[in-house]
This record gives C-alpha cells, structure tokens and sequence, in this order.
C-alpha cells in the first residue's frame, strides 16, 4: 500500500486554518465524512485525541503525524493538511507545525499500521520534500508530490 493511494483532493487541505492543534486534528477528521458514518468519524476522533493524549505527534521540523486505531475501521484512511498558519503542538523540538499528516486504521492491522507511519515519517524527514510541500498551493500537486516521492520506496 502507497500513502498516495490514501490522497485525494476531498482530504488534502493544502490551506488548513486552525488556531490550535486540536482544530487541525479535528479538521483533518472531518475530511473522512464523505467515506465514514457519523458514529465510526467520532470513534475515529477519539481515538486520535487519545492517542495525542499519551504524547504528542509532533516530531519536530514543523510537522506532526497524528494517528490512532479504530476497531469500527475496515480498512486505513489518511488525511493531509498544510496550515496557514503554524500552530503550537508541544512538538519534541519546540517549535509549532505547518505540516500534518493524519492516520487511522483498523485495530486488527497494527503492523500495517506501523508500517505506513514509517513511511509517512521517512517521507516527510526529507527536508526538500517539506519544502516543496509547503510551497504547493493545491491538492492536487500534494498528491503528485508524494506519487514522485514514494517512487523512491519499497512498496509495504
């Protein structure tokens, strides 16, 4: 499975606004609504927040992967926002995020799961692939640019 195969333009938000990380969160949640009933979208977002909860997902270079598992899931879905502005995270370095990358999946794939949160991480490590990433300005160049990046990787 590619993490691009998870992107399309109704959960790329390439101008996220949130003030705080829980709105980023939230937000990138509700881009799930047109694939996910009210009732698995609220067990989704609870389970990130728990998640979030136990420690951060900021890991530094302005980014952050919040993530979680759902028993309701079937299957894995991803979101990705870039904010306009960036928000304090209680990030390892410090400094706020610009860049998030959202991860849920089913709690019977967990090494699926573990799997495509190291890619998305060794993705995203790469400080010329955050930089062409902020610079974009739509969804659907997002999308092409993680297509090109994840040329570069073994498929899980």
């Amino acid at each position: 499975m590619k993490i691009s195969d998870l992107l399309d333009s109704t959960n790329v938000i390439p101008d996220l606004e949130a003030g705080t990380k829980e709105d980023a969160i939230n937000n990138l949640v509700n881009t799930l609504s047109a694939r996910l009933d009210d009732k698995t979208i609220s067990a989704v977002r609870k389970a990130v927040m728990e998640r979030e909860g136990i420690m951060s997902t900021g890991v530094g270079k302005g980014l952050a992967i919040p993530h979680g598992k759902c028993k309701s899931l079937s299957e894995t879905f991803a979101a990705f926002g870039k904010l306009r502005q960036p928000v304090e995270y209680n990030a390892i370095d410090g400094e706020p995020v610009a860049i998030l990358f959202l991860l849920v999946g089913p709690e019977s794939q967990n090494s699926v799961h573990i799997k495509m949160l190291s890619r998305i991480s060794r993705l995203l490590n790469s400080s010329a692939f955050r930089e062409k990433l902020l610079e974009s300005d739509d969804a659907q160049t997002i999308i092409e640019l993680f297509q090109s990046e994840e040329e570069h990787f073994v498929r899980i």
